[in-house]
């Protein structure tokens, strides 16, 4: 859950599942070819396996993926697979029900452990997702792999960004891929890079016994060059990055009866104009404070990281 006293999206500016489908088909014809549902918590959203079977149907998405934090996932797991969803990744960042507790402001982790086992059978070789930060959960590097070797998951460990709720964040606290890959060698041996040819955020390494793991270094080696990622809030605007402190409405256009050619002129004006290096442009400042001022973030619900799909 984000900061006290969080000022949520309006429900009336929230996309319908119609509004959602025209736009994916913009972004369709302009040559994407993977969607991602995240958050927030998309299993929130009532009828969820009807936009995911509207997706689906759609023969211009290759991949088709979900992020959530599987609270509610048990119950819907197979539901999910039976609409038509490819691939799932479940954020996870603590095996500790108090350290849980801690971080995400709720007592959930029995429910969010029995969602993840309930996705082993209709999502094989799920993803997990694990922000590491010193001094919170550093120590659960290894419990937490695993962990994912025990259910057939791949897992990402992510550097602790500096981007959205994280308002306390500190250069200090964030657990580099260096430091994540000498806690893993002391374990189990050296891990082997895994060769790829990719614009996906994770470097993955090989372990000696097979097992394939991920690691996101955006804070301390951003990725900028290479990112081809864009975001679409649940209420329509539009963020190049995780970084932007502003997007683009596409909900207005959609909503004022703009037709669907400019709308694709649209993104594709702004794709084109894009200049955006925001982890790069982090990690060169002298003094690097945290993104958002806790002030700004309780105003504006656009800043927060979930809101726009972290």
């Amino acid at each position: 859950m984000p900061e006290e006293d969080y000022l949520w999206l309006p429900r009336e500016d929230i996309l319908h599942f119609e509004e959602i489908d025209r736009l994916v088909d913009q972004f369709l014809r302009l040559g994407v070819e993977k969607v991602r549902l995240t958050g927030g918590e998309p299993l929130l959203r009532r009828d969820l396996p009807d936009l995911i079977g509207r997706l689906a149907r759609k023969p211009g998405i290759r991949d088709l993926a979900m992020t959530t934090n599987a609270v509610l996932l048990k119950p819907a797991a197979t539901a999910l697979k039976a609409a038509g969803l490819h691939r799932l990744t479940v954020s996870l960042d603590t095996l500790q029900r108090d350290r849980f507790t801690r971080l995400a402001r709720y007592d959930e982790l029995p429910r969010v452990l029995a969602g993840i086992d309930a996705a082993v059978d209709p999502f094989p070789g799920f993803k997990l997702d694990s922000v590491i930060m010193r001094g919170v959960n550093d120590d659960e590097i290894i419990p937490l792999l695993e962990f994912a070797k025990a259910r057939g998951a791949e897992i990402r460990f992510i550097e602790y960004m500096d981007v959205g709720g994280a308002t306390t964040w500190s250069m200090p606290q964030v657990v580099s891929r260096r430091e994540m890959l000498d806690t893993i060698a002391a374990h189990y041996g050296s891990a082997e890079p895994v060769p790829e040819e990719t614009s996906a955020p994770a470097d993955r390494y090989r372990l000696p016994d097979g097992t394939i793991f991920g690691i996101i270094a955006s804070t301390t080696e951003p990725f900028c060059r290479t990112c081809d990622r864009s975001r679409l809030t649940a209420d329509g605007i539009w963020y190049l990055c995780l970084y932007a402190t502003r997007g683009v409405d596409l909900r207005g256009p959609l909503r004022g009866g703009v037709n669907d050619d400019t709308i694709r002129e649209l993104i594709t004006g702004v794709w084109h104009a894009r200049t955006d290096r925001g982890a790069e442009a982090r990690l060169s400042m002298r003094d690097r404070s945290p993104l958002i001022p806790l002030t700004a973030l309780k105003r504006d619900p656009h800043l927060e990281m979930h809101t726009r799909g972290g």
